[in-house]
């Protein structure tokens, strides 16, 4: 049995126009089907409005879908009893693009690694410490940082504590959602090296959404491309992806970037290192 099953999913969103009785529909979402396995990572990418975003929404359970199924370990994420929500919700997680929004302002990073331990676990205060001290060892950070607030940490460092934070109860699944896309670029290459490192050492899965070929292909085991709601294609391989004839992934692999700023006014279609 697959980790997360997403069966047949369909997601309009519906609006009123101004002065108009009549309902204008807009379909974000198309008859989506995947399967992520445990100790895998699923990257799904796309350009701004594909319905990346709103998949994420879907899957963690956010927004319910119009039509499909979202099973997480065989349940369905929309029809089960609390008992299994709860469990869910500790073993299915999320870490956000916008770090600084993710978190209380006004919380230590303490205080915000251990929010879900004292959620989910009956640990004594010494032994809550000493996870959280041993969170954020793991992440790149130290017990000097335990008694800072988001304002005193760096973009990079605060979505640190928001892996740690995720990681905190050992979950199943992690959803990335763009969490490195706001990042500079050897921001970004550190955290995606510790991504990989915390899904080998944790049995991690992922789904990675992200606009970010390179960044994709970084952490993905299996690469989906997501294009006006609906799934296009799917790639095990830079080798599959690259040789791809399909239009969509024409144009993405047109708007690769040069990795040298001075090559960066003509489109390139050197493959990623």
């Amino acid at each position: 049995m697959s980790l997360l099953q997403v069966k047949q999913v369909n997601h309009t969103y519906h609006s009123k126009k101004l002065f108009k009785w009549k309902d204008q529909s807009n379909m974000v979402l198309h008859d989506i089907s995947f399967a992520i396995e445990e100790g895998t990572c699923l990257g799904l990418i796309g350009t701004s409005g594909a319905g990346k975003s709103t998949l994420g929404k879907v899957i963690l359970g956010i927004e319910r879908p119009q039509q499909g199924q979202v099973l997480f370990q065989g349940n369905d994420i929309y029809h089960t009893d609390k008992a299994t929500q709860r469990k869910i919700r500790r073993d299915l997680q999320v870490v956000f693009q916008d770090s600084y929004s993710a978190v209380n302002p006004r919380m230590t990073a303490e205080r915000i690694i251990s929010e879900p331990l004292e959620n989910y676990e009956k640990l004594t205060i010494a032994e809550q410490k000493r996870k959280v001290s041993y969170l954020l060892e793991r992440v790149g950070l130290s017990d000097k940082d335990l008694k800072k607030y988001p304002h005193q940490f760096s973009g990079g460092q605060l979505q640190r504590i928001n892996i740690a934070r995720a990681i905190a109860l050992k979950p199943k699944l992690i959803v990335l959602d763009e969490s490195v896309s706001s990042l500079d670029m050897v921001t970004q290459s550190l955290i995606l090296d510790l991504l990989r490192e915390l899904k080998e050492d944790f049995g991690l899965s992922y789904l990675f959404i992200t606009h970010d070929i390179k960044a994709a292909f970084t952490l993905s085991d299996t690469l989906g491309v997501l294009e006006k709601g609906e799934l296009i294609e799917f790639y095990d391989s830079k080798d599959q992806f690259f040789s791809s004839r399909h239009p969509v992934v024409l144009q993405m692999r047109e708007s690769i970037l040069a990795e040298h700023p001075r090559f960066r006014s003509v489109p390139t279609r050197v493959k990623m290192g």
